[in-house]
């Protein structure tokens, strides 16, 4: 699992850190330390972080996804 967190729209409302504390962690009071590469046992939390963010500031997999082969189509 890839982990990207657009830093200049993060704005430190450290929900991400509150729904998957082994992958990110608030230190001090604005800089958000994140893991960029968890493993994928904490799937679930790190997507639910993700989806927390009130500023939509965390892109998982999104490397993968771009480079994946097109979906088959519908016969």
């Amino acid at each position: 699992m890839k982990v990207v967190v657009d830093l200049s729209r993060c704005a430190g409302y450290a929900q991400c850190a509150f729904l998957a504390p082994e992958a990110f962690r608030m230190q001090g009071e604005e800089a958000l330390m994140y893991d960029p590469n968890p493993d994928d046992v904490r799937r679930d939390q790190v997507l639910r972080a993700a989806a927390s963010c009130p500023v939509q500031a965390i892109l998982v997999d999104q490397r993968e996804a771009r480079n994946a082969p097109p979906a088959d189509p519908q016969p």
